[in-house]
């Protein structure tokens, strides 16, 4: 990592002419060719290059967060005082093969998570039910037993459900999975997620890397089911208490970018890899479907709210078509909302929520039977 960065920083100053630290957009491309990447299998040599520069700095930064950890740690335990005594006290009542020490989610041992890798799921689970922070000496241990994520562990039913269970979490599920993204679980759990950690997409449109998207975009959906900020979007968070499974929604959204930086349309393979996941994770036949339909058609509310004459009865009846039931149009709505969102400070605005708002009760008052609100 020392070499990388300090090779893009000797390169970015020779570019610049001056002591420049900032890979600004408009350096990129030059910076990518200067240090020899090429594009391959649908990335550009810039997008390759950012990303070896994102991965870098995320596994510099994950490192970091731990060691400081482990330095308030120690501080803690200089001064474990009364509450320190209460915490020991309390270790007991968590599940088999945890503790809390310094207030912190801990293993009783290093061997725990080699008798049973299912703990390398487990015990984000476990923090994200009972509000804890994880242990650095935990998640060291977890970063170093990455190996133990494999064919067997993905096919293993409690993993799954516990996987599932935490990305529709009604408490902190951003959180969480990107603290699991931070230790390389996550991309470990699901590889096709690992494909897009550090992805960047080289335009003016996209803030994010792919993966950050992702994980912003779940924590957004949580805001909105829990109705922070319910001014910003009224009709997402009422839809968010109607929809007959959060399961499906929540899948949807993690999915919806997932096959991004590939030669395919990301939106065909990301509807392949919903049709694989869903299934594993142990969602029925019927919310597999739903999921696999909202990621292919994830695009196509916004295109046509923003980019198709929605005030045309027509317009409005061929996508009524496409939609074709109430409760696809609430999915699809609300991805919709929650993707725009999830895109970058000030993408989602008045403008494109008047227009989605107008084109899902136009919509709906089609698909119930009756012609458009605009035709009466």
């Amino acid at each position: 990592a020392e070499d990388f960065l300090w090779a893009v920083r000797c390169e970015l100053h020779f570019l610049t002419g001056r002591a420049e630290d900032r890979i600004t957009f408009d350096v990129q491309t030059e910076m990518a060719a200067r240090l020899g990447y090429h594009e391959h299998r649908g990335l550009k040599a810039v997008e390759r290059f950012m990303k070896h520069y994102f991965l870098t700095a995320k596994t510099v930064g994950d490192l970091t967060r731990i060691f400081c950890a482990a330095l308030e740690d120690q501080e803690r335990k200089k001064k474990p005082g009364f509450r320190g005594f209460m915490r020991r006290l309390r270790r007991n009542k968590f599940v088999k093969g945890y503790k809390l020490e310094g207030g912190r989610l801990a293993f009783t041992s290093d061997k725990v998570v080699e008798k049973e890798p299912v703990n390398l799921i487990r015990i984000f689970h476990v923090a994200d039910e009972d509000g804890l922070e994880i242990h650095p000496d935990a998640l060291k241990l977890v970063t170093r037993s990455l190996k133990y994520i494999d064919a067997d562990l993905r096919k293993n039913e409690e993993a799954n459900r516990l996987f599932l269970e935490i990305i529709t979490s009604r408490k902190e599920p951003e959180r969480t999975l990107r603290l699991m993204n931070e230790a390389g679980v996550l991309g470990r759990f699901v590889p096709d997620f690992g494909r897009i950690v550090a992805l960047m997409q080289f335009n003016m449109y996209h803030h994010y890397t792919a993966d950050e998207h992702l994980l912003r975009a779940i924590g957004i959906l949580s805001e909105v089911e829990k109705g922070v900020d319910v001014k910003e979007y009224p009709l997402a968070h009422e839809i968010m208490s109607k929809i007959q499974s959060r399961a499906v929604i929540y899948m949807a959204i993690f999915l919806h970018d997932i096959a991004k930086g590939r030669e395919e349309d990301h939106s065909d393979a990301g509807e392949r890899i919903a049709r694989h996941l869903c299934p594993r994770l142990g969602m029925s036949a019927g919310e597999t479907e739903t999921v696999a339909w909202l990621v292919k058609n994830h695009l196509v509310m916004s295109d046509v709210a923003q980019k198709r004459d929605i005030s045309d009865p027509r317009t409005v009846r061929d996508f009524a078509q496409l939609v074709q039931s109430p409760e696809r149009l609430k999915l699809l709505y609300v991805l919709t909302v929650v993707d725009i969102k999830a895109v970058g400070p000030g993408v989602w605005n008045g403008w494109k929520a008047q227009l989605l708002r107008e084109l899902y009760f136009e919509t709906a008052a089609v698909i119930q039977g009756g012609d458009s609100l605009l035709n009466r």
